[in-house]
């Protein structure tokens, strides 16, 4: 029995899936390095101490939501706004569950969980590329990935100590950069384009009158302009 044990958990097959799950994803992983040095950073700032800054990276495990919401508690934001901004921020990981449900509904609740914690939009970005995907392969990038977030996070904090100031030295363009990485081969037609193209252009509108969460809405509204526009085809 205890051999049937062992050899379900270092089954070759799939060790050999998690592997290449966590080697699919290692290009996005050292991509938002600098994001993670900067999360663990501006915890410490906050007022964290390091064991809950790490902490806030191993449960939360939202980078963006982190960052916001470190933000928001430096500028003595109410905790009502903080909570709204993060689910706000983090809805669209709800679109990534759905459409990995055909991946992992033979799988049990307990792995599901599993998967749903390790979910972020690079590993979404992962998945996306085929219509259906093992679950070890999944599993593997996701939990390689949440190994490097933690990672970069301790060393944001070490960092912090040497280097005060860590928010000024632009690394949040990795945010930008990784999500470029993300997005761009997602655009597959002219209707993801124009949706593309009117939330960067609402965005930036929002960013110029400093609309309130401008982002959020500017990305909705493109979603919805790209629906239009596809459906619109449809009818034609």
């Amino acid at each position: 029995m205890m051999n049937n044990v062992i050899s379900n958990y270092f089954n070759l097959a799939h060790i050999r899936d998690l592997v290449t799950g966590a080697l699919k994803i290692t290009p996005l992983c050292i991509a938002v390095l600098p994001w993670g040095l900067l999360a663990g950073s501006m915890a410490i700032q906050a007022g964290l101490s390091p064991a809950q800054a790490i902490g806030m990276s191993a449960f939360v495990f939202a980078g963006a939501a982190q960052l916001v919401s470190l933000g928001m508690i430096m500028a003595g934001a109410p905790l009502i706004s903080i909570v709204l901004s993060v689910f706000l921020i983090t809805s669209q990981h709800y679109l990534y569950a759905l459409n990995l449900r055909s991946s992992v509904k033979n799988e049990s609740f307990g792995k599901r969980v599993l998967l749903g914690f390790v979910l972020t939009d690079e590993l979404f970005a992962i998945s996306s590329t085929q219509p259906h995907y093992n679950y070890r392969v999944l599993l593997g990038a996701g939990i390689w990935f949440y190994l490097c977030w933690l990672v970069f996070s301790f060393f944001g904090v070490l960092l912090t100590s040497s280097f005060s100031q860590l928010e000024h030295m632009h690394l949040d363009f990795s945010i930008v950069a990784t999500f470029i990485a993300i997005i761009v081969p997602l655009i597959q037609n002219r209707h993801a384009l124009i949706g593309v193209i009117t939330t960067l252009v609402l965005t930036a509108l929002s960013l110029y009158l400093n609309i309130l969460m401008g982002g959020l809405i500017a990305a909705l509204i493109g979603m919805c302009v790209a629906a239009w526009s596809e459906s619109k085809e449809k009818k034609e």
